[in-house]
């Protein structure tokens, strides 16, 4: 018999005895197998959780880039988007809340006529309470521009999303009208009140600053009372007309008084020397007042104060005015006068540069030399005097006051 012609029963048995012969693959401990439509694969330990990190790892980074790119946008950016959304989702509820009243059919339960009084009154309010926000958001200090935005989330949350009235009878329209309308006046007054209350914490804020600045310059012993006219402003009189003006109108009047002294007491301090000369931490190896003389050992009058620094070290005008003197001056070495207006004046001594000139306008920080050692002087540092009327008086006094104001400007 042919090859061809062997029955099919002996490929069955040969199959089936192979398989009967073959012995069972041992599964080893601890591996995972996935099976499907009859083809398995099978992982071992390392392997399977190596590509569960892998799919944990991916899922991670996923959601941070994820994250990135949702909030990489700048914050003033998504305020400024946000408060827009919400002025229009106000807006359109105003329009469907208006179109609800006109739907609705019965006169006998409901008066159209003071629904649409009431609302048009409501809208005309938060018309108003925008324009006092936008007022205060143009005022610089940072306690009025951040209250802005929970105003407006305030009143868009606080409006209902009106629906057809369906089945409902009119009575239940009517009560349900009556509660938007008075959720939403009951936001326009929380509204007011927090406009009110940021107008206090500015006003407390400007006259607690204000009475801090007169305080400093009453123990300086200058006057509180010449501040400087501010440049580029003017015209005629025109008395304000408070009687008639809102509570809003007035509050902000006393605000914008409150900043004027404020302004008025900043620029009175820039001419008054209350920095410091040199950067950073001060080191007084001389203070002001009789000491005694490094070169002659006896009793001598200190007119200044010696604070030590480097070879080159930057010298900073301690407040703006003009130069006076710029030059060596005997025992002073290499020196600079700085006259601030009101009879202030500084001079910085013993420079071993001098980075101005006579008649320079120089502003609060300006570099007008370097720090050396000219004249009679023992070593690299700075003579610092402060003078009053031409007497000379305790730098200390001065920078005393700058740190009782904080960095004021």
């Amino acid at each position: 018999m042919s090859r061809s012609s062997r029955p099919a029963y002996g490929n069955h048995y040969d199959h089936a005895h192979r398989n009967r012969a073959q012995p069972a693959r041992r599964v080893a401990p601890g591996s995972y197998t996935f099976g499907h439509s009859g083809w398995q694969i099978r992982f071992g330990p390392v392997v399977f959780w190596g590509i569960v990190g892998g799919l944990v790892i991916m899922a991670g980074w996923s959601l941070v880039a994820a994250t990135y790119f949702a909030f990489r946008e700048d914050v003033l950016a998504r305020l400024i988007a946000r408060q827009t959304h919400m002025q229009y989702a106000y807006e359109d509820r105003i329009a469907e809340l208006r179109m609800q009243i006109d739907r609705l059919a019965s006169r006998q339960l409901v008066d159209q006529e003071q629904f649409e009084q009431k609302l048009e009154s409501l809208v005309r309010r938060q018309s108003i309470l925008e324009s006092r926000a936008a007022t205060l958001s143009s005022l610089p200090d940072p306690i009025a521009t951040g209250s802005i935005k929970p105003w407006r989330a305030g009143i868009a949350e606080s409006l209902p999303s009106p629906t057809p009235g369906g089945g409902l009878g009119a009575k239940a329209k009517a009560a349900g009208m009556e509660a938007a309308l008075a959720r939403l006046e009951m936001s326009l007054n929380r509204v007011e009140t927090r406009q009110s209350a940021t107008l206090n914490a500015l006003e407390e804020s400007y006259d607690a600053k204000a009475r801090r600045m007169r305080g400093v310059l009453t123990d300086l012993g200058l006057d509180t009372g010449s501040a400087p006219k501010p440049a580029g402003a003017g015209g005629p009189f025109v008395p304000a007309r408070l009687a008639e003006a809102s509570a809003f109108e007035r509050q902000l009047y006393r605000v914008q008084l409150a900043r004027t002294q404020v302004d008025a007491l900043a620029r009175t301090l820039v001419a008054v020397p209350v920095r410091k000369p040199i950067p950073g931490e001060v080191d007084m190896t001389s203070g002001f007042g009789v000491r005694v003389d490094p070169f002659l050992h006896g009793a001598a009058m200190h007119t200044g104060i010696d604070l030590r620094g480097d070879e080159g070290e930057p010298v900073r005008a301690t407040a703006a005015g003009t130069v006076t003197y710029a030059g060596w001056q005997g025992g002073y070495g290499k020196m600079i006068e700085i006259d601030h207006g009101n009879g202030l004046a500084t001079r910085y001594a013993h420079l071993s540069a001098i980075e101005v000139r006579v008649g320079d306008k120089v502003r609060i920080g300006h570099t007008v030399g370097l720090l050396g050692s000219t004249g009679r002087s023992t070593g690299p540092h700075l003579h610092y005097e402060t003078r009053v009327e031409g007497e000379a008086v305790d730098p200390q006094k001065f920078l005393r006051a700058g740190l009782q104001l904080g960095g004021a400007p």
